[in-house]
């Protein structure tokens, strides 16, 4: 049973080698396998089948080529090319009579696969696999009745076993291998398919409620507006009123379109101490009425790029969480942190806090902790804009003991650094 042995060590191979190569197509994060890279996989296995070849005779290799150039040739549609690679194979060994045999063979196999892969692609996934394993022991079954036919060999039973049991049996595992990578990469497409529509339809649904609101309460007074008998002063109020009820709905397309494009118009370089301190000063006014104490501690002075309203705009919305999130009193506190290469903010509060569930979702659309009363864009622009300053977020919340949102920035010196290397 040496040859049987022999056919089963190449097929290890053979399985190992589509292993690594499934590894690497994840690991690049592909929603598909590329077909040169399934295309170099077939070819390489064919070099890989002639390298640990069985020599029967001096004239007769026995090897699996046959097994990718059928699974190749069914799936990809590159029969004659694998083919071609076969032929070349079996060239190295020596321009004889047998090469000729090779090319008829394999000229013929070509031209089947390449007129049935069409049909073959259309089929259902479990008939996919009965035809190659089935063409497989075609294939094979006159391959031995080749070998019979110009030169019997003495192990006989070890040849019949091995070639009607061993490509047959490799045939089915790397159709079912392959089955299986295109149903999962299928399910992946649909999947970031969902959670696309998902997303569209929770921001359609933030986007209309928070607008409706303001643009309902605008349509009434301006209806009040039409009647001949408003007062002058109660004319100048209620267009007051429209006003700020359409300057609410600005603000939400203004906070929607900078989290779907989140980049900057000007970019210049920010002090950090200067910025915070200017977005402290205008969230004070909310802090005293909500018995909110605000202490800062910022450490020396660090510099970043960025918009400057646009970041103005990201720690202006967290900072009216925290303090949203001590309607009873409690103490805000934003420090600073500076080294060479980042500048790091922290901004800690001694409110309610989250769950873990409620951490978990913080920043997706239409997801607010503020039971009815938000609609979560606020903190998807922080996180859009914390992204294209190339920063990153870190949040800690246990529920009844406060939030701390940690933010590490590169630093300006750091940034000019990577532009020039």
């Amino acid at each position: 049973m040496e040859i049987t042995r022999h056919f089963l060590f190449n097929l290890s191979l053979l399985l190992i080698f589509m292993f690594i190569s499934l590894m690497w197509t994840e690991r690049i994060g592909t929603n598909s396998i590329p077909k040169r890279t399934a295309t170099l996989y077939y070819i390489s296995s064919i070099f890989l089948c002639f390298a640990f070849s069985y020599n029967l005779t001096d004239t007769i290799r026995l090897d699996l080529r046959d097994v990718p150039v059928i699974i190749g040739g069914l799936y990809l549609g590159i029969g004659p090319l694998l083919a071609a690679t076969a032929i070349l194979t079996r060239a190295l060994d020596g321009i004889d009579s047998g090469i000729l045999t090779h090319i008829l063979f394999y000229g013929l196999l070509a031209f089947s696969l390449w007129r049935l892969h069409p049909w073959f692609i259309g089929q259902k996934a479990k008939w996919r696999i009965i035809f190659a394993v089935l063409a497989t022991f075609i294939v094979s079954f006159g391959t031995v009745v080749h070998i019979e036919w110009i030169n019997p060999p003495h192990e006989k039973f070890d040849v019949w076993m091995a070639y009607l049991f061993i490509p047959s049996l490799g045939t089915c595992i790397l159709a079912y291998s392959v089955e299986f990578v295109r149903k999962n990469l299928l399910m992946r497409k649909h999947l970031i398919k969902s959670k696309k529509l998902e997303v569209v339809e929770q921001m359609g649904a933030a986007i209309s409620h928070e607008i409706r609101n303001p643009l309902t309460a605008a349509i009434g007074f301006v209806q009040l507006l039409q009647e001949d008998r408003v007062q002058p002063s109660k004319r100048k109020e209620y267009l007051s009123l429209v006003k700020g009820e359409l300057e609410s709905a600005e603000k939400v397309i203004q906070d929607y379109l900078t989290f779907s494009k989140p980049s900057f118009g000007a970019v210049e370089v920010l002090n950090i101490r200067r910025e915070l301190a200017h977005v402290l000063t205008i969230v004070q006014p909310l802090a005293n009425k909500n018995s909110v104490r605000i202490t800062s501690d910022f450490a020396g002075v660090g510099f970043v790029e960025g918009d400057r309203q646009k970041f103005r705009q990201c720690f202006l919305n967290v900072l009216k969480n925290g303090i949203e999130a001590m309607p009873s009193g409690g103490e805000l506190v934003v420090e600073t942190l500076f080294t060479p290469a980042h500048v790091g903010i922290t901004i800690k509060d001694t409110g309610i806090g989250m769950t873990k569930d409620q951490l978990d979702r913080l920043g997706e659309p239409y997801y607010s902790t503020k039971e009815g009363k938000g609609t979560g864009l606020g903190m998807m622009v922080v996180y859009s804009i914390v992204r294209a300053m190339k920063g990153t977020i870190q949040v800690e919340s246990s529920e009844g003991e406060g939030t701390a949102f940690h933010f590490m920035f590169p630093s300006t010196r750091n940034i000019r650094k990577e532009n020039l290397s």
